[in-house]
């Protein structure tokens, strides 16, 4: 189970990064929530299995802001690049 309360956090990209490429995973966007203060991103991986990612809201607001979609659209369905923490 994760600790919320523990200072780490794990990455997320609208767009395809162009540094170390090979970290980075590719899902798309199944939800975004809340829980426990943090942002939790579930991501759906091309192999079908399901990735919870925390982010801070500040991250949250910034990759969001750059999914191409219109303001108030949701963002689920949309994809994404992401590396848990440590990963």
């Amino acid at each position: 189970m994760r600790d919320y309360n523990n200072p780490y956090h794990d990455r997320i990209h609208a767009r395809e990064p162009t540094h170390h490429v090979d970290r980075w995973s590719v899902g798309t966007i199944e939800s975004v929530g809340e829980r426990d203060g943090h942002c939790v991103v579930t991501v759906a991986t091309a192999d079908g299995e399901t990735v919870e990612l925390v982010v801070t809201f500040a991250i949250r607001d910034l990759f969001l802001s750059r999914l191409d979609i219109d303001e108030g659209e949701s963002p689920v369905g949309e994809r994404v690049w992401y590396r848990k923490h440590g990963g």
